[in-house]
């Protein structure tokens, strides 16, 4: 049987210390193989069948990490495109509330609507800000910049309590947090980052009922009979979620089938436990330098104030972190070991 850390090392083999999943994951060698696969079926000329078998079972996989019927669950390419959708849902002057320094993506395609009255507050103030009149909350499960965590229990309450939708972004914690998707109307997540997946790739989940969500952006892929939707007005939409979706990247999805199948063989459990002790021990180590890092507990992103302008130094180290708001951000995933915390700690008391 094999163990977490059999498993890792046989998938993974940085060649420097990467300590940057929030910005994007390293790829699982499983992952490398199957993108290589994918683009030689093409090169070759033979039949791209077999992709879009691949879209379907990422849709499965996802379904199953989050716990909810895979007919909910739409695909796409960016958080943007179905914030969009949902954006596009909203009656003229609803009140959308959010949350303030959000990621871009769950925020912009409620202000570009220009007709929405979007409202922004303080993380730690978001369910207390629920009131009458507010149509939809959207907030990220974990902050991108900084990696604190929302409260989404007393979200869902105060959402319920004032008869407000829910829109959550997981992209910074699906993979690592355990997710209950149905606990909130609207939900979606890339995959590049704790899923381990490549770029463009993205799932939306939605209500049994849809949510009021019109499929403003369907093409094709829409139909209920796609291939028999490919010319003139798509006449019958999906029964499912997947009238939402958009055209697949069909590489990306042959690649994230595999990443899903590692995340799955590990366990969230076991990633979740990896990931929060390498960042507590370098939380530990950032109080032993007299550093205080945003509080972010039960996290695996940890953001220092006033050390972002250090990041390219530590680049040209081997040491990947990110540069965000001014502050310097280290996130932990799978592949990275007790030894790659203490590199980074002993750089920063140089």
């Amino acid at each position: 049987m094999e163990t977490f850390e059999s498993l890792v090392r046989a998938e993974f083999t940085p060649k420097n210390t990467y300590l940057n999943t929030a910005s994007n994951a390293l790829l699982p060698a499983r992952t490398v193989a199957a993108l290589q696969d994918a683009v030689r079926l093409r090169a070759e000329g033979r039949s791209v069948d077999p992709l879009f078998a691949d879209v379907e079972a990422c849709r499965a996989a996802y379904a199953r990490l989050v716990g909810v019927p895979v007919e909910r669950v739409a695909t796409g390419a960016t958080v943007a495109l179905h914030t969009a959708l949902i954006a596009a849902s909203l009656q003229p002057g609803a009140e959308v509330l959010t949350v303030e320094e959000d990621f871009t993506s769950v925020l912009n395609p409620f202000h570009t609507r220009g007709d929405l009255k979007v409202r922004a507050v303080p993380l730690e103030r978001l369910a207390d800000s629920v009131r009458p009149g507010t149509a939809l909350v959207a907030v990220s499960a974990a902050q991108s910049a900084d990696g604190r965590i929302a409260d989404l229990p007393a979200l869902r309450e105060a959402a319920r309590a004032h008869g407000a939708r829910t829109y959550v972004d997981f992209s910074q914690a699906a993979g690592w947090l355990p997710v209950e998707a149905d606990a909130f109307d609207y939900s979606v997540s890339i995959t590049y980052k704790w899923l381990l997946g490549p770029h463009g790739a993205a799932f939306l989940v939605v209500p049994e009922d849809f949510g009021d969500l019109t499929p403003v952006q369907a093409s094709w892929v829409a139909g209920e009979h796609p291939w028999d939707s490919c010319y003139g007005p798509v006449t019958e939409l999906a029964h499912s979620a997947r009238r939402f979706d958009s055209s697949p990247a069909l590489f990306t999805y042959a690649g994230l089938r595999a990443s899903l199948e590692l995340v799955e063989e590990i366990g969230v459990d076991a990633v979740r436990t990896h990931d929060l002790a390498l960042a507590d021990r370098f939380r530990e180590g950032l109080a032993s330098l007299g550093r205080t890092p945003v509080p972010s507990p039960g996290s695996p992103i940890v953001s220092v104030p006033g050390l972002g302008r250090l990041q390219p130094e530590l680049a040209e180290a081997g040491i990947q972190v990110s540069n965000r708001a001014g502050h310097l951000r280290a996130s932990f995933h799978l592949y990275n070991t007790v030894a790659d915390v203490d590199r980074l700690l002993d750089a920063l008391s140089a």
